[in-house]
């Protein structure tokens, strides 16, 4: 199988932590140059130098720039120069009411969710189609299929998701270039876990019994009855990025633990 990316460039966008931290350490594995992407200077460079001292031996680079408006992806572009491979993994969620998310609540989850790999995608695609080769990968997530009634607008943009990766993907026909999305189910990251210790202790119970309600009740379809880790989905990110994955493009890959129901 080949999984060999030296020589090629990688941006993945909101990489600071999370799940974009651990694509960019397993693509760095796989040979390429890591484009780290944060919101601001600091924290961009702190993912680096940590990115660094994780892998020795991976290439790191950094493209500040908040990529919800339209300046931060002017920087981020210029950061980045050519690229071979673009992850959008930039996302925000939050758990609120349908009738108490306000009109620019969901300006914000758009401009962030979407239009950021709107954007970029727009930008980079035509240059990897005459390059004749590119990966382009929308981190979506099984919310875009299993709507969830706690933060309908997390899932529509990530529907959305879906939908300009497809269309997308419709513009490679015949070319080394793929679009693709990955749909991650529920993933332990530091965002989540400092929210749990919080929830826990105005519970007055532990982040384990939370997280056990987590599945019995928002989550009762999961066959994998655990949240998953950040480097689990990354691992599938990196796949489908990879020359293994070649005939792989137009599609939504579900590392979903199993939640959505449809066996396709």
């Amino acid at each position: 199988m080949n999984l060999d990316l030296t020589g090629k460039r990688a941006l993945v966008t909101g990489s600071t932590r999370g799940i974009g931290f651990a694509a960019a350490l397993g693509l760095a594995d796989m040979g390429a140059t890591v484009v780290i992407n944060g919101r601001s200077k600091e924290t961009t460079e702190a993912a680096a130098a940590k990115a660094k001292s994780e892998k020795p031996n991976g290439r790191f680079e950094r493209a500040p720039g908040d990529l919800a408006t339209l300046e931060g992806v002017t920087a981020v572009i210029a950061a980045s120069r050519d690229l071979d491979i673009l992850v959008n993994n930039l996302s925000i969620y939050d758990v609120k009411a349908f009738q108490d998310i306000s009109d620019s609540e969901w300006q914000t989850y758009f401009d962030t969710n979407v239009m950021s790999g709107l954007r970029l995608t727009r930008h980079f695609l035509p240059k990897m189609l005459q390059k004749n080769w590119g990966r382009v990968v929308f981190v979506s997530s099984e919310s875009g299929i299993h709507i969830p009634d706690e933060m309908i607008h997390y899932g529509v943009t990530k529907a959305a998701q879906l939908a300009v990766a497809r269309g997308c993907a419709e513009l490679t026909k015949g070319t080394g270039v793929t679009v693709n999305s990955v749909l991650p189910g529920p993933t332990w990251v530091e965002g989540l876990a400092a929210k749990f210790e919080s929830r826990a202790k105005a519970q007055n119970t532990t982040v384990a019994a939370l997280q056990e309600q987590m599945f019995a009740k928002r989550r009762p379809t999961s066959l994998l009855r655990r949240f998953e880790t950040a480097e689990e989905v990354a691992n599938m990110i990196c796949y489908v990025c990879s020359p293994a994955a070649s005939a792989t493009n137009g599609t939504g890959l579900r590392v979903d633990g199993g939640i959505v129901r449809i066996p396709f």
